[in-house]
């Protein structure tokens, strides 16, 4: 149970951080916006609440001083400053270590007592401004601010299964402790005989007075991520009380006891012979922050669920998948139509049972594409560039563990655009250019891929110097004629660097090749365009899914193959006599236009003759149609990927295999590699 509650602390904490990251970046271009310093300084509060609850004292002591600030920011008694935003930056790495290192592995202790020091600095100097003192410790501590003190009476009742969100009641109270004076009453008349008792649920409510120096607003804060989890009350008086003096405690607990539905009157008329004569009437104000005779909340809309759980899932149906086309296999053998009808309605169930666990595990790839918003700021502040990172098409969805393995390749990608393409301010002002420069990330769906883009408006590559890098380096013969996407391709060789000088960006040859190889280790292509003085342009394409697919089965000698449907057109026969009207060449004419096809039986060298009849399969591969010649044609298949192994991962044309219903193994064809092999086969014919 402990295990369970500290892994969701955990995954709340990194989507908290995260939020925390992209506010301050928000805000660095608005400094002013309340609405943003008010969101930084709750993450801020949510984020020391529950490590404070979770065991995490030292992130709870860290953080507070941070907190503070942003207090002072949010009350306008402070300016958000181009220091307090570097760091804060800071700060959130340090929470990450924190967190997820609690070994201590990676924290920099030196980092930490830095950065506390100097919030506790800013702290003093804005106290010293005002002429206050505050005392600041090692540990979290109540704030006491100079000024005049009220008295508030907090009626609080959180719903029985509020800790299986994560809020801790006692937590919450603890926290109002540290605000001021506290008498505290909890009442206990909702708990159930003990055999009906479920320790994970609250049966308490409290009754709390507290005299404190802060504004109802900060009392408001304390339980501003609770306010759909409970009955919340918060009755202001217009003067104090000493919780100090004994009588007047003795009487508030006696009354609150006695009292379980107090009235603001009612504490008042026991309290008169406490107060002076001019602070009798009407001492309460009743200020009600959360819907009267709350019983209920929404319905919750969403459930956090374990990654390992998705994957379990898929894994089930992919098996269900290829029982489930064993069965019609079956059944269609048999030619019974009752058991056929069934079967149907199995498979059709099987199928909507595929797309519904699928959807679950694609995410929005906009998710991603924030994570770098904080790399392209720090990078360019450390290379002394200005540059822009925008993007478009955030909400296009692709499979959670495609978007896992995408992220190194992306900040590759990224660190090259501001190291090698974007340019310095005063050079770009030299070649007529704005300052500051711009990394464009882009993402749209294309049938059964989605093809993202990353370009920049930098110098782009220079051709020249490639070629000459790449001749010293053996990769070319120095007579070499090379087209120029070809020369741009050359980038992605291994160890290959046209940087000067290795820095802690660039220059160890580690980078483009890495990209490239793990794009096709997700069955994508990486394609490169670049124009010199212009900027340069990666397109990436890649697969929705990882994991199932809808193929078209083939057969060839007996062999059978699947081809990703979504990039199938249509099929149709080919001749003897339409061959042999080609002069040998692989071309067919296809209502007037010729289409160039690939032999498969060639290109795996399958025994047998070619059959009289023969089938193309007519793909479309990024706008260009192509023919893959098979001797028969089986139809639609589910096809659930399967990895061939390390022994098999250069095996070119292939990128993985399905269990078919019959328990036989069909390879998945890459038709983007095979016709790749093609074009090159076709230069050196005819070079």
């Amino acid at each position: 149970m402990i295990d369970r509650l500290e892994d969701a602390f955990k995954e709340e904490s990194k989507e908290l951080l995260a939020d925390l990251e992209q506010t301050l970046l928000d805000l660095e271009t608005d400094f002013e916006n309340m609405e943003l310093i008010g969101k930084t300084f709750r993450i801020l509060h949510t984020l020391k609440g529950s490590s404070g609850m979770f065991g995490f004292d030292e992130v709870a002591v860290f953080i507070h001083d941070i907190e503070t600030a942003f207090e002072h920011i949010r009350n306008g008694e402070m300016s958000f400053t181009r220091e307090i935003a570097d760091l804060t930056f800071k700060a959130c790495d340090q929470v990450n270590q924190m967190i997820f290192n609690p070994d201590g592995k990676g924290v920099d202790e030196k980092l930490t007592k830095e950065i506390i020091e100097t919030f506790r600095n800013l702290i003093k100097e804005f106290n010293q401004n005002q002429e206050a003192e505050i005392k600041l410790d090692n540990a979290i501590i109540g704030e006491t601010e100079p000024g005049k003190s009220n008295s508030y009476l907090i009626k609080f009742a959180p719903e029985k299964d509020i800790m299986s969100f994560g809020n801790d009641p006692l937590s919450l109270i603890y926290e109002l402790n540290e605000l001021g004076d506290t008498v505290v009453v909890a009442y206990n008349h909702s708990i159930p005989k003990f055999e009906e008792i479920n320790p994970e649920q609250i049966y308490f409510r409290w009754n709390i007075l507290i005299t404190t120096t802060k504004s109802i607003d900060t009392i408001k804060d304390v339980f501003i991520f609770v306010e759909d989890l409970c009955e919340l009350d918060i009755l202001s008086c217009d003067t104090e009380y000493d919780l100090s003096d004994y009588e007047i405690k003795t009487a508030i607990v006696t009354k609150l006891i006695g009292d379980e539905e107090v009235t603001a009157k009612g504490l008042n008329d026991t309290l008169k012979d406490f107060i002076k004569p001019e602070e009798n009437d009407e001492i309460f104000n009743t200020t009600q922050i959360s819907k009267d005779s709350k019983k209920t909340r929404e319905t919750v809309k969403s459930i956090r669920v374990s990654s390992d759980k998705l994957d379990e899932l898929v894994n089930l149906v992919g098996e269900l998948v290829t029982v489930q086309a064993g069965l019609n296999q079956l059944v269609t053998a048999m030619h019974d139509t009752k058991l056929m009808s069934i079967s149907e309605q199995i498979e059709r169930l099987t199928w909507e049972l595929r797309d519904s666990t699928l959807n679950i595990r694609m995410l929005p790839i906009g998710s991603t594409f924030n994570k770098f918003k904080r790399l392209v700021r720090d990078l360019s502040k450390e290379l002394g560039k200005q540059v822009e990172l925008t993007t478009e098409g955030a909400e296009t969805e692709l499979d959670k563990n495609v978007l896992e393995k995408l992220n190194d390749p992306l900040i590759h990608i990224i660190r090259n655009c501001i190291d090698h393409g974007i340019e310095t301010p005063e050079v770009r002002v030299e070649h007529d250019k704005n300052r500051v420069g711009s990394v464009h990330l882009a993402a749209k769906q294309s049938g059964g891929n989605v093809v993202i883009e990353i370009s920049d408006d930098g110098k782009g590559l220079n051709k020249e110097a490639i070629l000459k890098k790449a001749t010293s380096l053996g990769l070319i013969p120095a007579e070499a004629e090379l087209t120029g996407h070809e020369i741009n391709n050359l980038i992605c060789r291994a160890g290959f660097s046209t940087s000067q000088e290795i820095t802690n960006v660039s220059g160890r040859g580690v980078g483009m090749d890495v990209v490239k190889q793990e794009i096709e280790n997700l069955r994508g292509t990486v394609e490169i365009n670049s124009e010199e003085n212009k900027g340069t342009k990666i397109l990436l394409k890649l697969p929705l899914t990882l994991a199932i697919i809808d193929g078209l089965l083939v057969e060839i000698s007996e062999s059978a193959y699947i081809l990703p449907l979504v990039s199938v057109e249509e099929c149709v026969e080919l001749t003897k006599k339409e061959i042999e009207a080609s002069h040998g060449r692989h071309i067919i004419k296809i209502r007037d236009e010729i289409v160039p096809y690939i032999v498969l039986r060639e290109i795996f060298n399958m025994p047998g003759e070619r059959l009289e009849i023969e089938q193309i399969v007519i793909v479309n591969i990024e706008g260009i149609r192509i023919g893959f010649v098979v001797d028969e044609v089986k139809g639609q298949h589910q096809t659930v990927l399967k990895s061939l192994g390390r022994v098999y991962k250069d095996v070119e044309g292939i990128s993985g295999a399905t269990v078919l219903g019959d328990g036989g193994i069909a390879l998945i064809l890459d038709i983007f590699k095979l016709a790749q092999m093609r074009e090159a086969e076709e230069i050196e014919h005819y070079a």
